[in-house]
């Protein structure tokens, strides 16, 4: 084992006497005895990470039950849901960070295998990062939804919040009627109700096979959460013992499992630049046409929030992800767990409770998946989440309204100056240009809650997983980068096609080129990170490619 350097050798008799000297015993040095690391995500801000201090006592308490000795450290995280508006910048590059951050903690002490207690959006795409990267036995073990509140056979959640913002920008309701909402959306500890990018990872967590089974659905207040935190504990240990690390699981079709399983759900667009970057750190090259693939040929099985009326606690009690994966059990590609069981067989095991809930192919929402990558003359790709967009908006074309920051745009919709069929464009929101990517939930659901129903929003940014309707992210190559969107102007006619894959403006490549010469980039305050950020996205596109 790594920790074997810190228990025998007299090099290393000062590094004994520090641990000690934070609470080790000389019994705790036992060659027999691994160091398991627990990343702790704990923070007192992000409500998926208020009960995380518990749940880590119960992996701590699984470790040594086991025979292991648990080191216990803190991971920062970022809620995207309280950034967003006000600083989003930073929240896609602590992914990066995180993954830094396990990387130095486990190799620095010697440790011979880690979990990762996480629970929210780039916090637990960081973990597997860093599990890809070190290839160090782990279990990562995600904290939970939350359960929404029902009342008066409503679902009131606190993301509902940004719909009221819309709501009160396009004349519907008032600020105050808006605020004396607050208290119904209240909810308490967990991962946001719906499928957004935090469930939508804890799900491809568990199909990866690296979280023990149930856990992406299980509510962060259910008991059975603290008894799966005891058995990742343990599980960790054994895995030590028996030298099973992240690549055994981390195979080419767990990716493309886990692929099939969001496409099948409707997870968070979000996946996109997460999986690749997960699947890098082991070497393997995803681009977005296998999302798009694959998502042709998966029929869509779940309708949560923001798509559909389930949340998250619906799913879980229609049998989880391994219902899920009954479903597709003719599709999943075998791949080992963490679990101790092959993915093959938690899917022939998985039972669903709930037909409606969790469909079969033959009764489907949707005939194809979650997402669709779309192609045109300024877009080499551009991303949507097509199940959540009606019917009449799968194909429209209308005039362009351009903003270089929200405020602007959320400002256009108090003053009415968004009319229906417009297409609302937002350049120079990219990795490089904003710099960091910003989640553009605040103006999306300001569209929506202001009651627009034929207004499409199109950006080099990105969407939280929260995000409905026509909204189309992750356009390259950014403006920063002379990306074309970076062309388009008040008026001009932007053409969507969803089922046939098309994006483009009605402007010939001259005029494109023309217009490109003479575009000036947007003046960013920016911190030293950012500034660090944005070298490293200059002349690359989102996918760091």
């Amino acid at each position: 084992m790594r920790s074997d350097i810190l228990k025998k050798n007299i090099e290393t008799l000062p590094h004994r006497a520090l641990l000690m000297s934070s609470g080790l015993k000389e019994e705790d040095f036992d060659l027999d005895k691994p160091f398991v690391g627990v990343a702790n995500s704990y923070n007192d801000i992000i409500p998926g990470h208020i009960h995380l201090n518990e749940l880590t006592q119960e992996v701590k308490r699984g470790i040594r039950d086991a025979g292991g000795i648990p080191l216990e450290w803190g991971v920062p995280g970022v809620c995207d849901g309280i950034a967003m508006f006000v600083e989003m910048r930073l929240s896609l590059p602590s992914r990066e960070n995180i993954a830094d951050n396990v990387e130095i903690m486990t190799l620095s002490h010697s440790l011979d295998g880690w979990v990762g207690v996480t629970d929210c959006d780039k916090i637990t795409p960081g973990m597997l990062m860093a599990a890809a990267r070190l290839d160090l036995p782990v279990v990562i073990l995600t904290g939970g939804p939350m359960k929404a509140n029902v009342i008066e056979g409503n679902k009131r959640h606190p993301i509902e919040g940004f719909g009221l913002v819309g709501q009160v920008k396009g004349g519907k309701i008032t600020a105050e009627e808006a605020e004396k909402m607050l208290p119904d959306m209240v909810c308490g500890a967990g991962s946001c109700v719906g499928l957004y990018t935090a469930n939508t990872m804890a799900v491809v967590t568990e199909v990866l096979g690296m979280s023990v089974s149930r856990c992406a659905t299980t509510l962060a207040i259910d008991p059975l959460k603290r008894e799966q935190a005891y058995e990742s504990g343990r599980r960790i240990v054994e895995l030590v013992k028996k030298d099973v690390k992240p690549h055994d699981m981390m195979t080419r079709d767990a990716f493309e499992n886990a692929i099939r399983v969001d496409m099948a759900m409707g997870g968070s667009t979000n996946t996109v630049l997460h999986i690749p970057a997960i699947a890098r750190e082991v070497g393997i090259d995803i681009d977005v046409d296998l999302f798009d693939k694959i998502s042709r040929e998966t029929p869509n099985l779940c309708s949560i929030i923001p798509a559909g009326p389930h949340e998250m606690a619906d799913i879980d009690r229609a049998g989880g992800i391994p219902a899920v994966l009954n479903r597709l059990k003719d599709m999943i590609k075998d791949s080992p767990t963490v679990n101790g069981k092959s993915i093959k067989r938690i899917a022939e095991e998985g039972k669903v409770v709930h037909d409606d809930i969790i469909r079969t192919p033959d009764n489907a929402y949707h005939s194809e998946g979650g997402i669709a990558v779309l192609r045109g003359n300024f877009a080499n790709s551009g991303i949507i989440k097509r199940t959540a967009v009606e019917k009449e908006m799968m194909a429209h074309s209308g005039p362009a309204k351009v903003f270089y920051a929200e405020k602007d745009l959320l400002l256009a919709i108090e003053l009415k100056e968004i009319a229906e069929g417009d297409l609302v464009v937002l350049p120079f929101q990219g990795p490089a240009g904003a710099p960091g990517m910003p989640e553009m939930l605040t103006p999306t659901d300001a569209i929506k809650g202001a009651g627009y129903t034929k207004v499409a929003l199109i950006t080099d940014g990105r969407f939280s997983g929260a995000t409905a309707g026509p909204c189309i992210g992750h356009i390259e190559m950014e403006a920063y980068n002379g990306g074309a969107i970076g062309a388009i102007k008040h008026g001009d006619i932007i053409e969507i096609d969803i089922p046939n894959r098309r994006l483009n403006v009605r402007l010939s490549d001259a005029e494109i080129k023309d217009r490109l010469k003479k575009v000036k980039t947007p003046e960013r305050k920016l911190t030293p990170l950012l500034e660090s950020y944005r070298k490293k996205f200059t002349g690359v596109n989102c996918y760091g490619k």
